[in-house]
């Protein structure tokens, strides 16, 4: 169960999260720039904490809320009325999730639809919703029964997860439907994990010590991160832990040249600089230029010290100056298929042809890079994806295709080699994210 049992007495809500899902869903924006856009017309936070709860919940369960759907609906509905669908969805979601008690559930919902200006529709949505009240127990027993309806994602990625792991495919989907935990990373050039900690205690903010991550903190909570302490000196980052594992893996020392491919936010070009007390040579790329103004923004609230350039990894001509580099961070593109829990819109913008282009740019951007390290230099190819396509076959198929790259055992109590190749993290194992990481040295 989730959400609150609060409930909160303006109309809005609903139809604020309707506005937001239909965003998603018909035009194709991404939940991280749908949701903050929505959210900020609430002044009120138990309002803004019921809205989100219900556009998070209702996308991550929108699979199996379309087959509940579908049993219900006589006939499909115009394409024009996919405000009205949706509506049904949200009407769904909260009977299903959320401690909002039944008939308000379907009485608030219906409600929204003078604010849509389609009131022959209350019938429709009315009747839906309280039919599913009657029925509730055999529908979700029949659409349950087919796995892609059961786990809510869509078939070939259901496909492919059980295809790539037949012994854990299963909690991979249980697990890509999880609430993830807010994650601090502690900037240990400005305090250590236990003051923080400290901090946090007498702030009234509940967290705990990552178990995996030496850095990594985890709140019990969800918060603004902008007001815990510390935050406007630069004195944490937020960052999963799995990611936290890159610095930690490649290990830069002082004065090694260290190029950080597709970079931005920021999160690993910062944590490698932390790593080296500031005193590594880092060198960040990142191709769309928006993207690099955030990572500048984390570079000068950290007070941290790095070169940065817009430029394609996959094009070195256009943005490398002749000098090799020690170490290499490819944070791959990739289908983020390992952060779903976080970003249940992936489940919608990602299609099966995506990951035949995915592995193709990643695959570019490798044997692009790979020239500009040092003999005993080590490159570290790094994605939030649980796919094997883009994860341990694709350093297998480099490693078959050039002849001077040996892989390095990552040596390590997280994750798991499948197959023998790179390390991979499966969703919400020691509450990290999905992530694989391939650790390769120049002969």
């Amino acid at each position: 169960m989730s959400g609150s049992s609060a409930q909160p007495s303006l109309l809005n809500t609903r139809f604020i999260a309707l506005k937001i899902c239909l965003t998603v869903i018909e035009k194709g924006r991404s939940l991280s720039q749908a949701l903050p856009e929505g959210l900020a017309q609430f002044s009120d936070r138990r309002e803004r904490n019921f809205t989100q709860n219900m556009v998070l919940g209702t996308l991550r369960w929108q699979v199996r809320l379309e087959a509940i759907r579908a049993q219900l609906l006589k006939k499909k509905l115009k394409a024009k009325d996919e405000d009205i669908n949706q509506l049904i969805l949200l009407g769904l979601y909260q009977i299903l999730y959320m401690e909002t008690p039944e008939h308000a559930a379907v009485s608030e919902t219906v409600a929204v639809l003078p604010k849509l200006k389609k009131p022959w529709a209350k019938g429709l949505v009315n009747g839906v919703l309280r039919n599913f009240l009657r029925k509730k127990e055999a529908i979700c027993a029949e659409v349950d029964l087919k796995p892609a309806y059961r786990y809510a994602h869509p078939q070939w990625m259901v496909r492919l997860l059980r295809k790539g792991y037949p012994n854990d495919w299963e909690a991979v989907l249980a697990a890509n439907n999880q609430i993830a935990s807010l994650t601090l990373r502690v900037n240990v050039l400005q305090q250590t994990r236990d003051t923080l900690l400290d901090k946090l205690a007498q702030a009234d903010i509940q967290a705990v010590p990552h178990p995996i991550a030496p850095q990594g903190i985890v709140l019990q909570q969800s918060v603004d991160v902008t007001s815990l302490p510390t935050y406007n000196e630069g004195g944490f980052s937020v960052q999963d832990p799995a990611a936290q594992l890159a610095a930690t893996i490649l290990a830069p020392l002082p004065e090694e040249r260290i190029l950080d491919a597709c970079a931005a936010p920021g999160g690993k070009t910062t944590h490698l600089l932390e790593y080296s007390n500031n005193q590594a040579r880092v060198f960040a790329l990142e191709k769309e230029p928006e993207r690099l103004e955030r990572l500048a923004e984390n570079l000068y609230r950290l007070d941290l010290d790095a070169e940065y350039q817009v430029g394609d990894a996959s094009q070195p001509n256009s943005w490398w100056d002749g000098e090799l580099f020690d170490k290499i961070l490819l944070d791959a593109p990739c289908s983020a298929t390992g952060i779903i829990r976080r970003h249940p819109d992936i489940k919608w913008h990602r299609t099966e042809e995506d990951i035949d282009e995915l592995v193709l740019i990643q695959r570019e951007i490798l044997e692009a890079l790979w020239p500009l390290l040092k003999q005993g230099g080590r490159l570290l190819y790094a994605t939030c994806s649980v796919l094997p396509q883009e994860n341990r076959m694709q350093i297998k198929h480099f490693l078959d295709s050039e002849p001077s790259a040996k892989e390095i055992v990552i040596d390590a109590k997280w994750g798991a080699s499948f197959d023998g190749s790179g390390r991979q993290i499966l969703p919400n194992t020691d509450g990290m994210d999905g992530f694989f990481y391939g650790l390769l040295e120049k002969r």
